[in-house]
């Protein structure tokens, strides 16, 4: 039978700080960025020109339809050569960061883009008509009428995206980038309690997740008033 030795952890909390820092940073950054750019994505598959509808399609087929471990591992050699090559920029930067980042945010925005989608076509044709007949551009009523009543809306949706993107985050493990949970499993290969640290990182996943799950619902509520 395995003996728990939990003694370590509290001498290793700092340490996993600085990978929850990082796991933080990639949710944080892909979030913002995914729904930036699945609006986009979103707007261009509604278009009534052809190609920007085909190119937003095919986006959302090609990410929807590969696993993140594999466009984790793509953009972890491809990125570098992006980042250093034709941005010059310096080869000192956290490589495996940037490429998580790029990867999560490019792949969260699939996900993103549909949820935005079908927000917007939600809200009554009707309205939009309104904002022609005062007068309004396509773009105007888009960013003024449709899109402020969709994200009100989506929120609930959105956030809980985020929720599965922060679980979704420990993949980076693929790449060696020391996130939360590579931390803990770090940890408990040097001090031989891989089972302790595996737990423990578990549970505050579970702590985590279920805190903004019940955020989210509570958000839902009063959306729904």
């Amino acid at each position: 039978m395995h003996h728990f030795d939990w003694s370590g952890i509290p001498g290793a909390l700092p340490t996993l700080w600085t990978g929850a820092v990082v796991t933080f940073k990639i949710t944080l950054i892909a979030i913002v960025f995914g729904i930036v750019w699945g609006t986009i994505l979103a707007l261009l598959r509604l278009s009534s020109i052809k190609p920007l509808e085909w190119f937003a399609k095919f986006y959302v087929t090609i990410f929807r339809s590969i696993p993140l471990v594999m466009v984790l591992l793509w953009f972890f050699l491809i990125v570098p050569q992006v980042l250093q090559s034709v941005l010059g920029l310096s080869a000192d930067i956290d490589i495996r960061l940037a490429s998580a980042m790029v990867a999560f945010s490019l792949f969260e925005a699939a996900y993103y883009s549909e949820i935005i989608r079908a927000g917007i076509q939600a809200v009554p044709r009707g309205q939009v008509n309104a904002a022609f007949a005062l007068g309004m551009t396509y773009a105007q009523a888009m960013r003024l009428i449709v899109l402020p009543q969709a994200f009100r809306a989506m929120v609930p949706l959105l956030l809980t995206q985020g929720i599965v993107l922060f679980q979704d985050t420990s993949l980076v493990y693929v790449i060696s980038l020391a996130d939360f949970f590579r931390t803990a499993t770090n940890i408990g290969d040097r001090d031989g309690t891989n089972v302790e640290m595996v737990l423990f990182a578990g549970a505050v996943y579970f702590v985590i997740c279920v805190i903004a799950s019940s955020l989210v619902k509570g958000l839902q509520k009063k959306v729904a008033r």
